[in-house]
């Protein structure tokens, strides 16, 4: 909630010698891809189950090889796989272990956080930690870490301080997820430098390399997600299959321009590797795993992060109306501005986003091309920022890198003080294009360092950040939560100049990025087609639909991303003026992937619901059990009217009012395409 800190936290730590020593008749490990792991007289096995007692992380050190499995239920969720770090110059960190500690504890807490889809979290797991040491010189530590929680399980490793291993180069991570059967997944392709893609859904025989989050169904009925949690000073990971180990990941990370992976020094902790676990989709958008896994937040006072919606001098550059560089055509003049602040004070808009209002955009992709304190010569920053400022509208400043980082960071601070002084208190920023220097990626060590200096600089000015061509949401936001949201998604803008995003994908993303973290998709276009600046190009949904996924796709900075006249007097518009972006409760009513669903969310004492489907048209039943007992609400509903077609006539839509109550079955027909949003409160 806006201005609320972190709980502290109510934990109890229980240590427990959780050590068995085994004989090798004693367990019978499964297989590691198909392949026998042979145990010794002096293996070891440990476990560590959920507070639930449904998920439990095992640790198995056969022949001195340290490797894992999880299983829920007594289902194998992931067989027995190994762990391990490979360097430059020196030898893998993978065998020839001994165990030399092992404790468990016992962590309960309930945690508030800034802004999120629910008012409070408990973060409830027990933790067992290792500690292994080389049997041979020179004895280098390492330490295992595994979390069992009711809703999947997370490990990472820790490298101790130690006179045997101080600065080192990581080539690899052996880390691997050995499935036992042929999942079917939905993932996006692994690329070192951008999310925007359509998903596939593939089975694992099929799958070659993709990025995370990768969700998986088994054919038991669960479902799973593979991610990372508290991406701090490491390359991002991806996954690869490894084809002569039949249904196996490995963790492939991003590379430096020479190849390495990680450049590091001990002490050293790596990203947690995380499993979410449920026997429903919507529980897996239900788990709070990943923010569980990153550290409270650091920052003292957090009143000036507040959740808002905002428009956006954006879409006009998208589909051709304007440019984001001066000319007779130039979107972020101050004239334009004003007339977007003004239509936003008159609507309740809180924010609006101006893209292009600084000098470079000429020069864009090149080095050096930005100047982030210097408007173009039609733009008055100081008189927009005080116009907006007397009609209680925030202005959402903009930098656009182009990739060139070392131009940013070089002009960063000097850029966010101009906007503290201005009163401007949010940022989107946006790395699109290759990386300078040349040889970078995105995705990887450097750039992830570079992204966390942004936000801890914006902390610094009080600003909040929404980052587009980012690195992949992680929980940090728990930590620094300034880092309000970010794109890492093939969003709305492509149905603006591409073949564009078809009907299935927004069905596809909750299950899939959104379990990452907030996502900026930018929905709620109303002219659909936009025949007058492209005719070849169109949004595929219907108008409902639009409104539906204001509540479907979470995000704290969420965008209505069409032109102000296409809302104007437009009885549609009335969802948009109404709709939260900050919430109090969330859940997911039903749904399966890639083909339709629908979420709840609570704010106070009124609820609002979002439907969609993909290309097929159905009709659901939602219970209405989420109301208070014995009191009645009054549900303004936006749906698709009954000729609704999101090829044919994707405009179509009508709003009716009914009385709900607890208890009530409600049928909600959603047209091909479509979808239908809902405000229900009390009367």
């Amino acid at each position: 909630m806006p201005g609320v800190r972190e709980g502290r936290p109510a934990a109890r730590a229980v240590l427990l010698s959780v050590l068995v020593v085994v004989a090798a008749s004693s367990w019978s490990p499964s297989a590691e891809g198909g392949r026998t792991v042979a145990a010794t007289a002096d293996g070891y096995y440990t476990r560590v189950a959920s507070p639930d007692g449904h998920n439990s992380v095992a640790f198995i050190l056969a022949d001195g090889k340290p490797l894992y499995a999880v299983d829920r239920d007594g289902e194998v969720v992931v067989a027995e796989s190994r762990l391990g770090l490979r360097f430059l110059a020196q030898p893998a960190l993978d065998g020839s272990f001994s165990v030399t500690a092992c404790q468990q504890t016992d962590h309960d807490e309930t945690w508030r956080p800034v802004w999120g889809t629910d008012a409070e979290i408990r973060n409830h797991y027990r933790e067992l930690t290792v500690s292994l040491v080389e049997d041979e010189p020179p004895h280098r530590k390492l330490e295992l870490v595994f979390r069992a929680y009711d809703d999947g399980i997370a490990f990472r490793y820790r490298l101790p301080e130690q006179a045997a291993l101080d600065s080192f180069l990581i080539v690899s991570e052996l880390t691997r997820f050995c499935f036992p059967a042929n999942h079917r997944t939905w993932s996006i392709p692994a690329n070192f430098d951008s999310y925007e893609f359509l998903y596939r859904e593939l089975f694992l025989d099929e799958l070659d390399a993709a990025n995370t989050p990768i969700t998986l169904a088994t054919a038991g009925g669960l479902y799973l997600s593979l991610h990372e949690a508290d991406l701090t000073d490491y390359a991002g990971m991806t996954l690869a299959a490894i084809r002569d180990q039949p249904w196996t990941l490995e963790c492939d990370l991003v590379p430096w321009p020479d190849g390495a992976k990680v450049r590091g020094r001990t002490p050293l902790r790596t990203p947690w590797r995380t499993i979410q676990i449920a026997d429903r989709p919507g529980g897996l958008v239900e788990s709070h795993l990943i923010q569980n896994c990153n550290e409270p937040c650091r920052l003292a006072d957090t009143s000036w992060i507040q959740p808002a919606k905002y428009l956006g001098i954006w879409w006009g550059m998208h589909i051709r109306k304007e440019t984001w560089h001066q000319g007779d055509s130039h979107g972020a003049t101050t004239e334009n501005t004003k007339r977007h602040i003004d239509f936003a004070a008159a609507h309740g808009i809180p924010a609006l986003l101006i893209e292009g209002w600084n000098l470079g955009w000429e020069k864009w992709g090149s080095a050096g091309a930005f100047d982030f304190t210097t408007p173009y010569d039609d733009f008055d920053l100081p008189a927009v920022a005080d116009y907006a400022r007397q009609r209680s509208v925030a202005i959402i400043g903009h930098h656009e890198s182009g990739g060139d980082v070392p131009g940013y960071e070089a002009q960063m601070a000097d850029a966010f003080a101009l906007y503290e002084r201005l009163g401007i208190t949010r940022v989107k920023t946006g790395y699109a294009g290759g990386i300078h220097p040349r040889g970078q990626h995105h995705h990887g060590q450097w750039m992830v360092n570079h992204y966390r200096r942004v936000v801890e600089c914006a902390a610094r000015h009080r600003v909040m950040l929404d980052v587009h061509e980012p690195i992949k949401p992680t929980g940090i936001s728990r930590t620094w939560p300034n880092m309000m949201t970010r794109e890492g998604v093939r969003g709305m803008e492509y149905n603006a100049w591409s073949e564009g995003n078809p009907p299935e994908h927004t069905t596809i993303v909750p299950f899939t990025r959104m379990l990452a973290g907030p996502l900026d998709y930018t929905p709620g276009i109303f002219d659909l087609t936009f025949d007058r600046y492209r005719p070849n190009n169109r949004v595929y949904t219907t108008l409902a639909k639009q409104l539906a996924l204001f509540v479907v796709l979470y995000s704290p900075l969420q965008m209505a991303a069409d032109l102000p006249e296409n809302y104007d007097g437009h009885p549609a518009f009335s969802f948009v003026e109404v709709v939260p972006v900050d919430w109090d409760e969330s859940r997911v009513l039903e749904g399966a992937i890639g083909d339709y669903v629908g979420i709840a969310r609570r704010s106070g004492r009124s609820w609002f619901v979002g439907w969609v489907t993909d290309e097929e048209a159905r009709t659901v039943t939602m219970p209405l059990d989420f109301l208070d007992a014995d009191t009645r609400y009054l549900a303004t509903i936006y749906r698709d009217a009954p000729d609704a077609h999101w090829q044919t006539d994707p405009q179509a839509y009508e709003i009716v009012e009914r009385d709900f109550r607890h208890g009530d079955r409600y049928e909600a027909s959603l047209a091909a395409g479509g979808g239908q949003a809902l405000w229900i409160r009390p009367e």
